[in-house]
């Protein structure tokens, strides 16, 4: 079956509204059954070459003693002698999946299970995923279980990502292991979203011609990820005192004591104080004349209003990336006013997805075994991913690359190490054109592996048969 085009397979003459009902429905079946089918996503397999009982003799006892003893005398020995330095872990309590809020420990192994295809598939990464049930004796979800279970897997590791990990508690987690833990941590869902929406937002000013640092900017919705949104657009150079943010009682402001109260609403509160300059409290003067609306709240379609959209300045910009239905319709939002429509899902222009940042920034970090991530790389990663979409053309469009722009990960990694190194907590301080060689190599012996392993009939194809069937049911249910 041709996996480049499954939508070949879909109902003729739908209208826009149908089509992404009707996509949004068959994705999530076909996924369903697809993975029943394979029974996950994954599997170990060895990387040294097997003979007979010398082989062994030399990948384990007794020939590892020496390597056990030399870790044990000089333990970053572990980063050069052990798959440490390329192994990732992907560590979630899965209280907060995509757009389906907790699914239980259990229920966030596939989507870390899919995290980990990606960073072998688009950087060469080993990653491991860990779902981690950190419910207490009242069946409440403990920062503390987290922190302590990460630094206990650290000596096996070369990063963490941690991933779908509800506020409050990933901020604490995040806070503690980055000061902590003596490998990176990543939080994906605030880190790893805020360099993507980054990349994006910087090219597509340039397409309307718009500086950030005059820019006014809504951001709708104050969790995880649009709170380290603001943070890294101030850091990048936008007004803090022209941000204006809402949750889901209203808008940010020096006066909600909500946050200023709560232990760890640090973050919101902080947030409170830098912006919103004016005290705006409508939804009507918030958007009025905004340039830039960044939309990470819930899964829409009508999350946000066509009406708000047609008070925005001239040649707005506006992101709905809830999953797995935005905020609204990119149909809807242009037919409001909005120049520029970016959204979280890959059948629609602009993808602002994580897997543009974290393969790269995570690939960056292992190979030159830096100890932490700091906003100062993750700025350098955006830019490197803006970059690279500028020089093959910005339109309305087309403002930030794909997930198959394979040739960036190279580039952008080697811009987050040459940060690393700069900052001085690398400890295989390597130049960029090692790192970019390094990392292009691994990427394409994944790729090499993955083709093999389909071509040879060991990794079994599914059929268009299987497909239509899927498409068939349903157009039934759905049309």
């Amino acid at each position: 079956m041709d996996w480049n085009d499954l939508e070949r397979f879909f109902p003729k003459n739908l209208d826009a509204g149908q089509l992404a009902a009707f996509k949004t429905a068959f994705y999530k079946r076909f996924s369903l059954e697809a993975h029943r089918c394979y029974r996950g996503k994954l599997q170990l397999v060895p990387k040294v070459p097997l003979g007979g009982l010398s082989s062994f003799n030399v990948w384990y006892t007794p020939g590892v003693s020496a390597v056990s003893t030399a870790i044990r005398d000089d333990n970053d020995l572990s980063f050069a002698l052990t798959g440490r330095a390329n192994r990732v872990a992907i560590v979630s309590d899965s209280t907060r999946v995509l757009g389906d809020g907790d699914c239980t420990p259990f229920g966030g192994l596939g989507v870390m299970e899919g995290k980990a295809l990606l960073m072998s598939r688009l950087a060469g990464i080993d990653a491991v995923p860990l779902c981690v049930d950190n419910r207490d004796e009242h069946g409440s979800p403990s920062a503390d279980k987290v922190i302590d279970f990460v630094k206990m897997i650290a000596p096996s590791f070369g990063a963490v990502n941690l991933e779908d990990i509800s506020q409050p508690n990933c901020f604490k987690i995040l806070d503690v292991l980055g000061e902590e833990c003596p490998i990176p941590v990543w939080h994906d869902d605030a880190q790893g979203t805020a360099c993507v929406v980054l990349a994006g937002l910087l090219n597509a000013l340039k397409v309307v011609g718009k500086d950030i640092r005059s820019c006014k900017i809504v951001l709708y919705g104050a969790g995880a990820a649009n709170t380290a949104v603001a943070n890294l657009l101030v850091a990048a150079g936008a007004s803090a005192a022209m941000m204006i943010l809402f949750d889901s009682k209203g808008t940010l402001h020096k006066n909600r004591f909500d946050y200023r109260d709560k232990p760890l609403g640090y973050r919101q509160w902080r947030l409170c104080l830098d912006t919103n300059e004016d005290g705006i409290m409508s939804h009507e003067e918030a958007f009025l004349g905004a340039d830039v609306l960044i939309a990470l709240s819930n899964p829409g379609p009508d999350t946000v209003r066509p009406e708000w959209i047609g008070l925005m300045a001239e040649k707005p910009v506006v992101f709905a990336c809830a999953n797995p239905v935005p905020e609204i319709y990119p149909y809807e939002a242009e037919k409001a006013g909005a120049f520029i429509v970016a959204t979280g899902r890959g059948d629609f222009p602009n993808q602002i997805n994580n897997s543009l940042a974290f393969p790269s920034v995570l690939k960056g970090v292992l190979v030159v075994s830096a100890s932490k991530i700091t906003d100062s790389m993750a700025i350098a990663a955006a830019h490197a991913i803006a970059g690279y979409a500028e020089k093959k053309g910005l339109s309305p469009q087309y403002i930030i690359p794909t997930m198959l722009d394979t040739d960036m990960v190279p580039l952008v990694a080697s811009e987050v190490a040459a940060a690393a190194v700069s900052e001085g907590i690398a400890r295989n301080p390597i130049t960029k054109n090692e790192v970019k060689t390094l990392v292009a190599n691994d990427i394409e012996y994944s790729i090499e592996l993955s083709q093999q392993l389909s071509e040879s009939g060991l990794v079994k194809d599914i059929s268009d048969d299987f497909v239509k069937k899927i498409v068939d049911s349903v157009a039934a249910e759905y049309l």
